[in-house]
């Protein structure tokens, strides 16, 4: 069983960054990807970043070229560093890792989530 340990939400002001980590842990054979979604109230989950085994990383539209996504493969991290934070922002963000455990047994792990509050 691989569990996501989340941190680093918060409220910000309008134009503020933060920067939300998630570590991994237990047995990992490989990791696929690792994804932060967000889901503000009232709506579905959605992709914010993603970033694949080879180092891919897609965004969502919504949030290029203000957000960031990276990891540290020797911590099995993947941080979420955003910037120029908008009120639109404001939502519960989960990170979402997908890989392998012992005997290659796939595993597909969410983080508790983080509240990140954008609010003047």
């Amino acid at each position: 069983q691989v569990q996501l340990v989340e941190s680093g939400g918060g409220l910000v002001q309008p134009g503020g960054s933060l920067r939300l980590s998630c570590a991994a842990s237990g047995i990992i054979y490989s990791i696929n990807s690792m994804d932060w979604y967000r889901q503000a109230p009232g709506k579905q989950r959605e992709l914010v970043a993603s970033i694949s085994s080879d180092g891919r990383i897609n965004y969502a539209d919504f949030v290029k070229g203000r957000f960031t996504i990276s990891r540290d493969i020797a911590k099995n991290t993947v941080y979420l560093q955003m910037n120029s934070l908008k009120l639109e922002n404001t939502a519960v963000y989960y990170c979402n890792v997908k890989g392998g455990s012992n005997f290659r047994n796939p595993f597909d792990s969410w983080g508790q989530g983080t509240q990140v509050t954008v609010s003047s």
